[in-house]
C-alpha cells in the first residue's frame, strides 16, 4: 500500500475513517511527545499532551490548511507546552543532579563513549540558548521542518526563522567552543 500523505489521511478521518488519525497518530506520536518533553522536561506529561493534542483533533476536527498538517501538530504541541508551564509554573535549573552519566576519563576514543559524551554537550548547550534561537534549532535540525513550517508553529515570518537559525547556530558554535569541543561541527 503506498504511504499517504498527512493531509491525505487527515482528510479520511474528517470523512469518517478512522485508521487516518490512527495512522497519523503513530506517524507523530512518539516525535510530538519528545519534541514536547524538550520544553516540559517530564516525559510521563509530555505523552498526556501528545495525546491531548491529538484528541484535540478526534474531538473538535479543525479544518487545517492544505499543506499544513504537520506544523498546525507542532504548533498545537508547543501551545500545549506552554499552557502546562502556566499552570504548573515549573522552574527548572541546571543541576549536578540532572547529569546521568559521568564522562569516561580513560581513551576518549571509544566510540559509544564519546558520541555520548557529545550529545550531552550538545544538549547542554542547546538548553543554555535563547529559547528562540532553541526552538528554531530544534525545528529546523531535529524535527526537520522547512522554514515555513517552522515560521507557522513559531508564529514568525520565513526570514526571522532564517535569522533564527543562522544566529542559533552562531551562539551555539560559540557556546561549545567555550565548553571545550575542539572542532564545534554538531
Amino acid at each position: 500500500m503506498p504511504v499517504r500523505d498527512d493531509e491525505t489521511l487527515y482528510r479520511a478521518y474528517l470523512e469518517g475513517n478512522e485508521d487516518g488519525l490512527c495512522e497519523l497518530l503513530e506517524r507523530y506520536g512518539t516525535r510530538l511527545t519528545l519534541y514536547i518533553n524538550r520544553y516540559i522536561h517530564d516525559i510521563h506529561d509530555a505523552e498526556d499532551l501528545m495525546i491531548d493534542v491529538f484528541a484535540y483533533l478526534s474531538v473538535k476536527k479543525p479544518r487545517i490548511r492544505s499543506g499544513g498538517f504537520r506544523a498546525y501538530i507542532y504548533k498545537s504541541a508547543w501551545n500545549a507546552s506552554l499552557r502546562f508551564l502556566a499552570q504548573n509554573k515549573l522552574r527548572r535549573c541546571l543541576s549536578l543532579d540532572d547529569i546521568d552519566y559521568e564522562p569516561e576519563c580513560e581513551a576518549r576514543t571509544d566510540g559509544p563513549a564519546l558520541a555520548k559524551e557529545r550529545s550531552a554537550l550538545l544538549t547542554l548547550c542547546m538548553e543554555r540558548l535563547k529559547p528562540d534561537y532553541r526552538q528554531a534549532l530544534y525545528l529546523v535540525y531535529f524535527e526537520n521542518l522547512h522554514h515555513r513550517e517552522a515560521a507557522e508553529v513559531m508564529g514568525k515570518s520565513e526570514k526571522q526563522i532564517s535569522d533564527l537559525v543562522y544566529r542559533g547556530r552562531k551562539s551555539l558554535r560559540k557556546r561549545l567552543e567555550e565548553e571545550g569541543a575542539g572542532n564545534a561541527d554538531y
